[in-house]
């Protein structure tokens, strides 16, 4: 990566929109590294190190699951997840959405996991959140998130509303949650080495530029000229975390818009999981050193009063090639019918999705509904 692009990342400037599907794939990614790194050294001392500094908060408050006190280092029962990540604009302090909701589920049998995007233009009602002052009513799920952060509830609190709202509509109970940001799925992006993507669909990017053929970031390029389009050219290749990062975020331009981009951010999810796997990084102690500290710096996390630990030997077992990735409303979008806004509805078909993680059945829903498992 160029002397410019690692300066322009660092600047406020730079981290004016965040990208908010981050998340899911720092938490796999630390809990499986650190898993890895026992497995390597046999010693749960080693997990309680990187966990140590991990900042935990409340993101769930009335839809964290009960779990009974368990004596032994492994879960029991099925294990569901919700991953947020945060658009915070720098010019406007307070002002954050969610614009990615991902859930992650795990079968009680522990041996996959589902990655199940929740459309950020979503309409859904929300309750009222007294923290918030938040009186309740009908809004897009990205700004569900954001009633609930306000009047100094923070982040926190915007998960906690996105939570309840999901427990509403579909009845799920959360193990736990997280909450990430860009600069840290970057840094883990890069400790890895990069990772290989295949870019499916040529597209130019909203978020870059070419300055003197160095990509810059769009607001320090308009600064110095303007620049050139930085278009992500179909093909399979290395990339480092900008890019990965920034092909990932494109909508705009896409045939199917925000449902390419969802698709392409959990392709780079199971191709950061597959690089962690990897002999390079798994036979490199240094490696993993460096990958488990930018993921446990990287993200807000709540386990629900569970050991950090306990997750991390219940999904030890769980490799690339165990991650499922779902779409909702068969990868379309489905318009809620407004004239004034780009509004959707889930489908009946995904609300039973949904509803079926809630009663730990999800497995034989997809049997019967294959079609909603992603095959690229």
């Amino acid at each position: 990566m160029s002397a410019r692009s690692r300066s322009t990342s660092t600047t406020t400037p730079s981290r004016r929109r965040t990208p908010v599907w981050a998340v899911l794939a720092l938490v796999i990614g630390s809990l499986l590294m650190s898993a890895s790194a026992a497995a390597i050294v046999g010693s749960k001392l080693l997990i309680d190190r990187y966990t140590a500094n991990i900042l935990q908060q409340d993101l769930l408050a009335g839809a964290a699951k009960t779990v009974p006190e368990q004596p032994r280092e492994a879960l029991e029962g099925p294990i569901t997840m919700l991953l947020l990540g945060v658009d915070e604009r720098s010019s406007l302090p307070g002002d954050m959405r969610s614009d990615t909701i991902i859930v992650m589920h795990v079968p009680a049998t522990h041996d996959q996991a589902y990655l199940v995007s929740v459309p950020r233009d979503t309409w859904v009602e929300a309750p009222a959140f007294e923290p918030s002052g938040y009186t309740g009513g009908e809004s897009k799920i990205t700004d569900v998130f954001h009633a609930g952060s306000r009047n100094g509830a923070g982040r926190s609190g915007g998960a906690q509303l996105v939570a309840l709202t999901l427990k509403e509509l579909t009845g799920i109970e959360f193990n736990g949650a997280a909450i990430i940001d860009f600069s840290g799925f970057r840094d883990v992006i890069d400790a890895l080495g990069g990772v290989r993507m295949c870019v499916d669909q040529r597209v130019m990017s909203q978020h870059m530029r070419l300055i003197d053929g160095e990509p810059t970031w769009l607001a320090q390029a308009r600064d110095m000229g303007g620049g050139e389009e930085l278009w992500h050219e179909e093909g399979c290749r290395r990339m480092a975390g900008w890019e990965a990062l920034d092909y990932s975020r494109q909508r705009y331009g896409l045939p199917n818009g925000d449902y390419d981009r969802q698709r392409h951010q959990r392709q780079l999810l199971k191709a950061m999981v597959q690089e962690a796997s990897s002999t390079g990084v798994l036979t490199n102690p240094a490696k993993i050193d460096r990958v488990i500290t930018a993921a446990g710096n990287a993200f807000v996390l709540d386990t629900a009063g569970v050991p950090i630990a306990d997750f991390v030997f219940t999904l030890r077992g769980i490799t690339a090639n165990d991650l499922v990735l779902v779409k909702t409303n068969n990868g379309e979008f489905n318009s809620a019918g407004f004239s004034s806004t780009a509004a959707e509805r889930l489908t009946p078909q995904s609300v039973a999705m949904l509803e079926s993680i809630a009663t730990g059945t999800l497995d034989d829903f997809l049997l019967a509904n294959p079609e909603m498992v992603q095959q690229q």
